[in-house]
């Protein structure tokens, strides 16, 4: 099954990637391509193919995977692809392209934001109001804010959003009535602080925005995004920030 597919290790040491071959994507390789990946099941949405740094072989992200794909269609990698003169992953940097794109996308009226009057960078943050570490998280946010980062948080109830009878999960329906609360940062703090928000229901993007995390590869919470589309992980302080802050600049806002 495609879900159990999982990306191995990453060397992650800082260098210039190698660039992609130059491969077009003809309608004939994609549909070659699009038939390998049906191939593994109802259900699995590519997301993009573009041409792989092997030569022969195409880059696809799907359905919060990314694997590699021959142009006949008969062979598939799934890994973590490494330049190895330089020690760095292909697939981060591939990763990172796609996630800043598609975060780029979500209007900052359906995230909770929280600004510094002073702005050195930005967190993206894809949040459960329950889970231990997102709360703790939250418990120091003006930490965050003193040191000029700030943090915009996208839902991700870790439930999912239906159980398998089909019903909303109590933890999307939880993140629903704060999306819909009229003092939205309020009712976030609360509901982070073990106090369940007044039911309410309207036109919110907590679906949505849990469906992107999971085209993203989200698997957690806290999962955290710089804004060049590099994931820190989970829980950071902001001396964590600032520290990757320094070692790639580009992350700044």
């Amino acid at each position: 099954m495609w879900k159990k597919l999982a990306l191995a290790f990453c060397l992650g040491a800082g260098a210039t990637a190698a660039q992609a071959a130059d491969t077009a994507v003809t309608p004939a390789v994609e549909k070659t391509v699009r038939a390998a990946i049906a191939s593994f099941g109802p259900g699995v949405h590519i997301e993009s193919i573009a041409a792989a740094p092997i030569p022969g072989f195409y880059r696809v992200i799907a359905s919060g995977q990314m694997v590699y794909v021959s142009a006949d269609g008969k062979y598939m990698l799934n890994g973590d692809l490494v330049d190895i003169a330089s020690r760095h992953s292909l697939n981060d940097d591939a990763w990172a392209s796609f996630r800043k794109a598609q975060l780029a996308t979500v209007p900052a009226a359906q995230r909770i934001v929280y600004a510094p009057a002073h702005r050195k960078t930005t967190l993206t943050v894809f949040t459960d109001v329950n889970c231990g570490f997102c709360r703790k998280l939250h418990e120091h946010i003006d930490d965050f804010l003193k040191a000029g980062i700030a943090v915009e948080y996208l839902a991700w109830p870790r439930e999912g959003v239906t159980t398998t009878a089909g019903r909303p999960t109590p933890t999307y329906t939880e993140m629903v009535s704060v999306w819909c609360a009229a003092d939205r940062k309020s009712a976030f703090t609360a509901a982070k602080q073990g106090h369940a928000p007044k039911p309410l229901s309207c036109d919110n993007p907590v679906k949505a925005q849990y469906e992107l995390g999971e085209r993203l590869g989200v698997n957690g919470t806290p999962a955290i995004f710089t804004p060049d589309g590099r994931q820190l992980g989970g829980y950071v302080t902001p001396a964590d920030v600032l520290d990757d802050l320094r070692k790639h600049p580009l992350g700044g806002n």
